[in-house]
């Protein structure tokens, strides 16, 4: 699988058993990524999304190899908003992505955003690096490469991970500006998949007008909000304010995305087992 990241004022980093790698640059765009008919690769595009530069928000791309396993598959872990050094069950949804993570055989894991509460890190030696994430995430499954940015993974379809919501039931709802500047973006390259946290809940909403499903994975740690606003019910698939995390697995035509709460049971299920859009 080849992994493709951006790099913008070099806050976007790849976080792995315990140590951030800032990303490189390069030239390449959303547009001339190709998939290999008949191999078994898998492209993961990560970005990050400033809303007053969405257009140009594909540029300068570093690409990483990563091979998938020999059945042609990639397991993930999508988890967000964690980062409270332990605290407000984070270190117990750790414990269960490190269950689950095991189970799955996972590759890698996508951090939805807000890693390090209330501030971010205050510099390369805060304490709040090794509290919030390396004494905290501490099972083998879990060390792997971390990716903290948006991202379009294509396998057979194309999935954005974003950290705010472009559709949501939860605190922050909404989001306009990506339903104004994104959205058509993704329309018209066939996204099937948009995952964001930002909203401390678990979330799937589907689309009346267009196959994309949005995904909340916004409950590493604080949670239970309790001011859910009304949803349309026929695209509100499920929604749970409490603390959990989300995996992922996908093959050349499947995806399936389950919700795990705070002990690592599912809470909801969606798969998906026909060919969604081609690679671009």
């Amino acid at each position: 699988m080849v992994i493709t990241k951006t790099m913008a004022h070099n806050h976007n980093h790849q976080i792995n058993s315990g140590r951030i790698a800032g990303a490189a640059s390069s030239s390449s765009s959303f547009g001339n990524l190709k998939r290999v008919v008949g191999m078994p690769l898998a492209v993961v595009l990560f970005s990050i999304i400033f809303f007053f530069k969405i257009p140009s928000c594909f540029s300068q791309l570093t690409r990483l190899e990563h091979q998938v396993k020999d059945d042609g598959s990639l397991s993930l872990l999508v988890v967000g908003d964690w980062g409270r050094r332990g605290h407000f069950n984070q270190t117990i949804v750790a414990s269960q992505m490190g269950r689950i993570g095991k189970e799955l055989d996972i590759d890698f894991v996508v951090s939805t955003g807000d890693n390090f509460y209330d501030d971010g890190l205050k510099g390369p030696h805060d304490p709040a690096f090794e509290e919030s994430f390396t004494e905290v995430y501490t099972a083998d499954s879990l060390q792997k490469p971390w990716y903290t940015i948006l991202g379009n993974h294509d396998y057979r379809g194309k999935i954005v991970v974003g950290h705010h919501a472009i559709r949501s039931a939860g605190h922050h709802g909404d989001t306009e500006e990506l339903i104004q500047h994104l959205l058509p973006i993704l329309k018209a390259n066939n996204v099937d998949l948009y995952v964001n946290g930002h909203d401390h809940c678990l979330e799937h909403i589907s689309s009346h007008d267009s196959p994309i499903q949005y995904l909340t994975s916004g409950a590493g740690s604080k949670a239970w909000r309790g001011d859910t606003k009304k949803y349309d019910e026929r695209v509100m698939k499920f929604f749970y304010d409490g603390q959990g995390f989300m995996s992922m697995q996908l093959t050349n035509a499947n995806v399936e995305v389950l919700f795990h709460d705070v002990l690592g049971q599912v809470l909801h299920r969606w798969k998906v087992s026909k060919d969604l859009h081609s690679s671009m």
